[in-house]
């Protein structure tokens, strides 16, 4: 079992490479097995194409949803996205808040924040700014968002609880959060749990969905609602490589597995 330590380096290097790119991970070149057996499939990510805002250098294909769907954003809203990555939802939030808005993201890879800001010159966007920062401790003020996204981050976060609890500091009374996120249901075959840990995305940090939103209500939010769910299929090429014949039935049939959530909670 990785420490939280060991998970935060290892998420750092890996998307510190994936930023450079150097590697992929849980996009279209899957990192849920060894390097020797690495396969194409795009097993997480959702369709950011015909969405306005939309930057192409920006979607490096790590996300899990499309939390900016469900977020009610508005026309001038202040909005942060936690892990914004290359700078795909944040873009796309800009295209919502419009000029009179502003939207900030954040990101504990530098090379990530090198890359948003390259792709933030290239359009011009003088309202986005993106902040180097982990989401265990948010670098921002009190209140200050309307509205917090996040796509496939917390996940890989080892203290949710405190990442929780910091959301719900930044975020205005009133305001509220929607991320995409990776939960599971029922107990991982030990030896892909374990395969998991060694790779940053996929299931790596994930936890039960049950615990997952009792850490949301623990921090304060309201009305926590899922307003999408979508099965995470591990092609039988991956599971191949980790369990039995007879373990992969008992897999499917169980019902056990990997879920993307999307989730919405708010700040009375």
């Amino acid at each position: 079992m990785l420490t939280n330590n060991e998970i935060k380096e290892m998420v750092k290097e890996k998307y510190g490479e994936i930023a450079e790119g150097n590697s992929s991970c849980c996009g279209p070149t899957s990192c849920c097995g060894p390097k020797s057996k690495v396969v194409d499939y795009t097993i997480m990510q959702d369709d950011y194409t015909n969405l306005e805002g939309y930057v192409a250098d920006a979607d490096l294909g790590l996300g899990c949803g499309l939390p900016t769907e469900y977020a009610g954003i508005k026309k001038g809203d202040t909005v942060v996205d936690l892990g914004s990555g290359a700078g795909n939802d944040v873009f796309v939030a800009r295209a919502i808040v419009g000029e009179e808005g502003k939207v900030i993201g954040l990101d504990f890879t530098q090379e990530m924040i090198d890359k948003a800001k390259e792709n933030k010159e290239k359009v011009g966007f003088i309202n986005v700014e993106f902040k180097l920062g982990g989401i265990e401790e948010i670098p921002l003020e009190q209140d200050i968002a309307d509205v917090v996204v996040s796509n496939c981050v917390l996940n890989l976060v080892p203290d949710k609880e405190k990442a929780f609890a910091e959301m719900y500091r930044i975020i205005k009374p009133g305001g509220h959060f929607c991320v995409s996120d990776i939960v599971l249901k029922g107990e991982l075959p030990a030896e892909l749990k374990k395969s998991a840990e060694m790779y940053a995305g996929c299931v790596a940090g994930a936890v039960q969905q049950a615990d997952y939103l009792s850490m949301i209500e623990k921090a304060g939010f309201e009305n926590v609602e899922i307003k999408k769910t979508k099965v995470i299929e591990l092609p039988d090429d991956i599971l191949k490589n980790y369990l039995t014949d007879e373990e992969m039935n008992i897999f499917k049939e169980n019902k056990i597995g990997i879920f993307s959530i999307t989730v919405v909670g708010y700040k009375s």
